[in-house]
């Protein structure tokens, strides 16, 4: 099972604005692409082809710490911090060095995904929840 995932990554610079800083909206894509990178390392797409579920993003956040700039080296750490019948919440730690960039959290909600009907959420098939659990020393949700 896994709980844990840490990706580096580099910034490129069509992910910078005019003053040479990450845009705020690529911490969202950093923590997505780490999301996805979990999901692959758990033997797992989180959208193959023949998927009869999806997954939804119905929260996220992000606390900016600490700018990136263009060619900084920087690590993304995804945790998961909750498991519930229907959603997975994900949290997120990047750092450059020893420097805290940002924090961030996105839950994920499972929901059916079949052509011509509305999506509603349903409880994640065992195959999957099977590969995933909750980070050591994350404090459990009541």
């Amino acid at each position: 099972m896994l709980s844990e995932l840490r990706l580096t990554r580099r910034v490129n610079f069509y992910e910078t604005d005019l003053a040479g800083i990450v845009h705020f909206s690529w911490y969202f894509r950093y923590m997505e692409e780490a999301e996805h990178a979990f999901w692959r390392a758990a033997g797992l797409s989180v959208a193959p082809a023949d998927a009869e579920v999806g997954w939804p993003r119905v929260a996220a956040s992000c606390e900016y710490r600490r700018p990136l700039r263009f060619e900084d080296e920087f690590d993304v750490v995804l945790r998961v911090a909750a498991i519930t019948d229907k959603t997975i919440r994900f949290d997120c730690l990047l750092t450059r060095g020893v420097d805290e960039i940002a924090t961030g959290s996105m839950t994920v909600a499972c929901v059916s995904h079949r052509p011509g009907e509305p999506m509603r959420a349903r409880t994640i098939p065992a195959d999957i929840s099977a590969r995933f659990e909750v980070a050591p020393g994350v404090p459990s949700v009541s």
